[in-house]
């Protein structure tokens, strides 16, 4: 009975942290903007999902982020998520986006300032960063600009450190 019991609970807890399916698609986040980002509408798409950061070394990513949004709108969508885990973001999400705005012509999907690493971390990061809970790897948050590539039924394909540029072969091979 104590099995019975163990068995049970693994999978009542599993169903309230792993979404349904194992997909991204179930996840709706706060936009930058005020708004939602759902996840769902992106079916048919790879994501690209990348923790930002207004006063990194890595900053100008944004440039290429950019880019390969406009080059492959018809088969990607990137996801930014601000974040001041490491202490290198504006402190509001309008000066976040004004800044990404302004210094980078940022027009992708920009989440509400989140945290990706720590006891308060977002679900989405929760999910993102757990092979018990996206089915595929862990990943450690350790800097701005991590990456996760999502093939297009929301499932988990790759992991990237800050190092890895957008338009690095490493990302593009999925992409193309």
């Amino acid at each position: 009975m104590k099995y019975l019991l163990t068995i049970l609970s693994v999978v009542l807890l599993s169903a309230f942290n792993v979404p349904d399916d194992g997909s991204i698609h179930n996840f709706k986040v706060k936009s930058i903007t005020g708004g939602t980002i759902d996840f769902s509408k992106f079916k048919g798409k790879k994501i690209l999902i990348v923790n930002t950061a207004s006063k990194c070394g890595y900053t100008p990513q944004y440039n290429a982020l950019q880019k390969l949004a406009d080059e492959y709108k018809d088969k990607l969508v990137v996801v930014g998520f601000p974040a001041g885990n490491f202490n290198q973001e504006l402190s509001t999400d309008s000066d976040i986006q004004e800044f990404c705005k302004l210094n980078y012509g940022v027009k992708f999907p920009l989440a509400s300032k989140v945290s990706v690493k720590g006891e308060d971390m977002a679900p989405i990061y929760q999910w993102l960063t757990s092979k018990a809970k996206n089915g595929v790897l862990d990943a450690e948050i350790k800097w701005n600009f991590n990456k996760f590539l999502l093939d297009e039924n929301g499932k988990m394909i790759a992991y990237f450190p800050s190092k890895v540029t957008p338009d690095s072969e490493d990302i593009l091979k999925f992409v193309k």
